[in-house]
């Protein structure tokens, strides 16, 4: 019998208890049986870049698990139900509840950034509902959410990159580059940037232990349109480079003002807002030299489970399809419904929620941005995957974000040198 006590019990009342005892006869029964996956994603508002493959992904996961999927040598047909958070944490607990409470999904999935992952999860958490996620650091959603190293949670689990992986890359692009170990820190008042700026578990720390020195006037309040302030510090205190994590929007309301107002670092990496080719191309030839993490790319050596597709086939893909370039969350939206694949397979149970989570902790994959093996940590219910730093660069009539720097992780080949901004 499926466990769905708990949530049922949350919409308070005897009469809704009473029809999913229906709808579990009925499905078990089914010729043809039918898993529910909730996703949940920023399609509109700040965090669109996140979600701009989501159309040619879903409808690429739609057509593979046409088929279905077998389970113990019965074939299971997969409904992806995806909703809209529109980069507002509320409503991303809001839908995350409509999936669960009123679609009634069997398993949910989330990505793009603690404002989606984090209320997704705690949906998740609260009605013991199977949940992966991804594309976010782990502190903040380990953290973010209260997580105990010591317990971790019941049904939520997340595959991503950490903080000291950014870190790394980071220091490892910028330790050969020889400017001024001077950083300006740009980390606004939410749950990526209060992370990413924490003493303890952010940059501050792992910065001074490599000699460099951050200069930090504070945390912003999203969306502001002022950044005097910060740059007066930076400009100040002689900083060479520039560091943190903000979303689009802010970004380019920092870097108009600074070149207002004479700012002119040599190196700019940022986290979140220079991910996506969108963003550089808005900025004209004040993009090009731009640097940020770079989770996945063509250049990635790793492959599809579900497809056998390279890295480089899915991106090639997603241009051929839909004329844009690639863009990084294409690897990492493939890959949850890769893990989600998986995990149906393996499941001893699909009329049980709990042999789905425990099909979930037992993973052990090689997907197209990496191994998911939720044994390895590092807490309980995380598990992470390869980082390198690149930068925007000049490709014949266009950009691309090439690699520069692969200290961190090896395997992924380099595709350009950094160059210093003029």
């Amino acid at each position: 019998m499926k466990t769905l006590n708990r949530r049922h019990f949350l919409t308070g009342t005897s009469a809704l208890l009473a029809a999913p005892a229906i709808l579990r006869a009925t499905r078990a029964h089914a010729q043809t049986p039918t898993i529910k996956v909730g996703h949940v994603s920023p399609r509109t508002g700040p965090l669109a870049g996140f979600a701009e493959a989501d159309d040619y992904i879903l409808q690429a996961i739609t057509q593979r698990f046409g088929a279905g999927i077998d389970n113990n040598g019965r074939a299971w047909q997969i409904e992806v139900i995806s909703k809209d958070s529109q980069s507002n944490p509320n409503r991303a607990a809001e839908v995350a509840s409509e999936l669960i409470l009123s679609d009634e999904v069997d398993i949910i999935v989330a990505a793009s950034t603690p404002d989606t992952v984090n209320p997704v999860s705690d949906q998740a958490e609260i009605n013991e509902v199977p949940c992966i996620t991804t594309d976010c650091p782990w502190q903040p959603y380990f953290f973010g959410r209260g997580g105990n190293p010591a317990q971790g949670f019941a049904s939520t689990y997340h595959f991503f990159w950490g903080l000291e992986d950014v870190i790394g890359a980071f220091l490892a692009m910028w330790d050969g580059s020889g400017v001024a170990k001077k950083v300006g820190g740009l980390f606004p008042n939410d749950a990526d940037g209060n992370a990413w700026g924490d003493p303890q578990r952010g940059l501050p720390t792992p910065l001074a232990a490599a000699g460099y020195d951050l200069v930090d006037p504070g945390h912003y309040q999203p969306m502001t349109d002022d950044f005097s302030n910060y740059i007066n510090a930076f400009k100040e205190a002689g900083c060479e480079i520039v560091t943190g994590n903000m979303i689009p929007p802010d970004f380019g309301t920092f870097w108009s003002q600074a070149a207002q107002q004479g700012f002119n670092p040599k190196i700019v990496t940022i986290g979140k807002a220079l991910l996506f080719p969108s963003v550089i191309q808005g900025l004209g030839d004040r993009g090009i030299g731009l640097s940020s993490e770079v989770w996945w790319s063509p250049s990635h050596p790793f492959s599809s489970s579900l497809t056998g597709a390279s890295a480089g086939d899915l991106a090639g893909g997603y241009t051929q399809a839909t004329g844009r370039p690639w863009t990084q969350p294409i690897g990492f939206k493939h890959a949850l419904f890769e893990v989600v694949a998986d995990v149906i397979g393996r499941a001893e149970d699909l009329e049980d929620s709990e042999a789905i989570i425990a099909a979930i902790a037992a993973t052990n994959m090689n997907t197209i941005v990496g191994p998911v093996n939720w044994a390895n940590g590092p807490v309980p219910n995380v598990t992470k995957t390869p980082l390198v730093a690149g930068q925007w660069q000049r490709e014949g009539d266009g950009i691309d974000l090439k690699i520069v720097a692969n200290a961190t992780a090896p395997n992924i080949p380099t595709t350009g040198e950094l160059m210093l901004l003029a």
